[in-house]
């Protein structure tokens, strides 16, 4: 049975992605896992001073964990397999460890919060879960609900380099899954990105595509995250699928990236998917 993993800093983004993925799982017939990581408060003065004792702190996130649990559980009449999970440890890591455990079908989050504080610590954790984990992360953004569910996915593509950096495997399971249709996005402008190759490379993904039956869309635009988000609301797109590793996601999460900008910006969930 497919899994997803709900990571929970009980904030009110994370609640909305919490409730995005509630109704994820009722469409692909999946469990939910809550999962919430937390680490020790120090003070650090001449001599570090730990704040809260280790059993308090694990006690008040299995009770938490254990409120969201039943309000899941009373919002889908029990429909929905619910499962939660508190550790102590580094945010990153601890995810890590869980998605090697249960091999999720795919781990969804806030992409930032709505002000100050929340939108530093948990857009930085989303980025950080894209960097250091290999199974497809989606990013929802503030307020976003599932609605209709996804009929549209949009995959940004550059074709450079496709059959080494294209997931199609994975990208083709989760078209199926949710039995939507597929649109290939590349963006350029006057040509500036075209190569001798290009029309090679695009063949060639669209055999490693075929069976998604995708369309093709080459928007104009001098900006490739503007263009791909203009392209998303115009044209109702329900998810965006980008990949981190190509788009340079790893020379820095906090610089300038391809992936990184279009999470930021987006007001379309997106799904990282590694190569």
């Amino acid at each position: 049975m497919k899994t997803i993993i709900i990571p929970t800093d009980f904030s009110p983004v994370a609640s909305n992605a919490m409730h995005y993925g509630l109704e994820m799982a009722r469409s692909v017939n999946a469990s939910l896992l809550l999962f919430h990581a937390y680490q020790v408060p120090v003070s650090y003065s001449d001599v570090p001073i730990i704040l809260v004792s280790v059993d308090e702190l694990k006690k008040s996130a299995e009770e938490r964990l254990e409120t969201l649990k039943k309000e899941v559980e009373h919002i889908t009449s029990g429909a929905v397999k619910i499962y939660t999970e508190a550790v102590m440890g580094n945010f990153s890591d601890e995810l890590e460890n869980i998605c090697q455990k249960i091999t999720p079908f795919a781990v969804v989050m806030g992409s930032k919060g709505s002000a100050g504080i929340e939108r530093v610590l948990f857009g930085s954790n989303t980025l950080a879960a894209i960097k250091h984990i290999t199974w497809p992360v989606i990013a929802v953004p503030p307020g976003k609900t599932y609605g209709n569910g996804i009929q549209k996915i949009g995959f940004a593509c550059d074709f450079r380099n496709i059959v080494e950096t294209t997931p199609a495997a994975a990208i083709l399971e989760i078209v199926k899954a949710f039995d939507a249709e597929l649109h290939v996005l590349n963006v350029d402008y006057h040509d500036k990105h075209f190569k001798p190759d290009t029309p090679e490379q695009s063949v060639m993904l669209h055999t490693l595509l075929e069976s998604a039956k995708p369309e093709y869309h080459f928007i104009e635009h001098r900006d490739v995250e503007d263009g791909i988000n203009e392209f998303a609301d115009k044209n109702n797109l329900d998810l965006l699928i980008t990949i981190p590793k190509k788009h340079k996601l790893l020379e820095g999460l906090f610089h300038r990236s391809s992936t990184k900008e279009l999470i930021v910006q987006s007001h379309v969930p997106v799904m990282c998917i590694h190569e």
